[in-house]
């Protein structure tokens, strides 16, 4: 199997749909909402069911500190429930959203999935949670989450979610490569990444792509916030600023010096299999870039060029449904996968950032040979952004794919893609407007 099909793999967590809605509330009926009185502990045996996409790796892992937190408190039992693949997950809980009672008590989710939920009073405000000193923290300052990864969990401004299995962009690059055609800066711009890429392009006569970026929507989103321009109803696709993120790519196509993924999903395998010198793609993916290359070649990671970063992966989200003991422990969970030492497992066993600083900051974490990010993830990090919650923002972004790919395609061609750019201005529209 290809490593960038097996990367796929563990990116939309692809298992069947295991678990029933009918049992997924703990075996409790009860409804409460945030204003409830927090128990300071638990005293008596309490389920807490989490639907999950992990897969591989990441499933063991998370297995693993599961145990961990089970034997640190005996009344709690935390139900895990793997619901299959991301789009898997997201079209369980919408179904269940109509049977509310039948719903975990806590999940994964990006926060766009979870707009009517909030909208519906569905979901749990976790702000006094945090601030609780017995279950939570004290303060979302005592928590040592980075605050953007925290507002990242937000909708319409409420705490609604937890920072959990994190990633961002990073730039993945053939060391070896580099020297034989005389690079000796690694990118940090745009002008540079296009610079590296055609000199890579030209001198391997036309034999190696120099670059290409895994996630079309993530290039677009991150493109325009670079001209200062969120992600919201009000982009002009077909604007100036628009087209001009869009033709740098478009360019680099009609030209051969950038690619896309295409089928094959991710670029990690032509990277390993040297058709590529370097990408821009989730950090979570190195374990597999680091397989795939093994001793053909060296690799290192740097930071994604530009200023911003797309900060992504899921958060943990609670349903209001749950009892108030469900609800604490759920939260005495999510305050210990997010704990230093767990994130600490977690990252380094994955390959997801840490969401605490006390982590990323470790020499521990800082130490780990295994993966090259931990030396470069603090200059990465610097600039984080996360595609802002509102209504149809997340069906908008996960429809800028197939737009890009699109467009794109006209540009392999040869063609004109400005008719591509209008085509796609009109589906985009359509998409904020559905």
């Amino acid at each position: 199997m290809k490593f960038s099909k097996k990367l796929a793999m563990a990116a939309v967590a692809g298992l069947a749909l295991m678990g029933t809605a009918a049992c997924s509330n703990g075996g409790s009926n009860s409804s409460s909402g945030s204003s409830d009185k927090i128990p300071s502990k638990i005293t008596k045996k309490t389920t807490v069911v989490f639907w999950n996409s992990m897969v591989g790796v990441q499933q063991k892992t998370l297995q693993s500190l599961t145990k961990e937190f089970e034997k640190k408190n005996p009344k709690i039992t935390i139900k895990l429930e793997n619901q299959g693949a991301y789009n898997d997950l997201q079209a369980k809980i919408n179904s269940t959203l109509q049977s509310p009672n039948n719903l975990p008590t806590i999940t994964q989710a990006y926060p766009g999935w979870l707009w009517n939920a909030a909208q519906n009073k569905m979901l749990v405000d976790l702000t006094p949670y945090i601030n609780n000193k017995n279950v939570g923290w004290g303060s979302a300052k005592a928590s040592d989450i980075r605050t953007e990864l925290l507002d990242g969990a937000k909708i319409k401004g409420v705490q609604y979610g937890i920072p959990f299995n994190k990633s961002i962009e990073t730039l993945t690059y053939n060391k070896d490569m580099f020297k034989k055609y005389g690079i000796k800066k690694v990118p940090r711009t745009w002008a540079e990444f296009k610079q590296v890429s055609e000199t890579i392009y030209k001198k391997s006569n036309h034999k190696v792509v120099g670059a290409g970026f895994d996630s079309l929507p993530n290039y677009y989103t991150i493109g325009m916030k670079d001209e200062g321009i969120d992600f919201t109803k009000n982009i002009n696709f077909s604007g100036a600023a628009s087209k001009k993120v869009i033709n740098y790519y478009a360019d680099g196509i009609k030209k051969g010096y950038f690619r896309v993924a295409g089928s094959e999903h991710y670029l990690s395998g032509p990277f390993a299999n040297e058709k590529v010198a370097m990408f821009v793609g989730t950090s979570a993916g190195e374990g597999f870039v680091k397989q795939g290359v093994g001793d053909k070649f060296t690799y290192d990671v740097a930071p994604r060029p530009g200023k911003y970063n797309m900060q992504q992966g899921t958060d943990i989200y609670m349903f209001n449904h749950a009892s108030a003991d469900q609800k604490a422990a759920a939260f005495m969970y999510m305050k210990f996968l997010t704990s230093e030492s767990s994130q600490l497992k977690w990252a380094n066993a994955t390959g997801y950032i840490p969401v605490n600083n006390k982590t990323i900051n470790s020499s521990a974490y800082k130490a780990n040979k295994n993966i090259k990010l931990p030396a470069e993830l603090d200059t990465a990090m610097e600039h984080l952004y996360s595609v802002p919650v509102a209504k149809n923002s997340n069906s908008t972004f996960s429809q800028l794919g197939s737009i890009m790919q699109t467009i794109l395609s006209a540009a392999q061609k040869g063609q004109n893609i400005n008719t591509a750019i209008n085509n796609g201005k009109a589906k985009f529209d359509a998409a904020w407007k559905q």
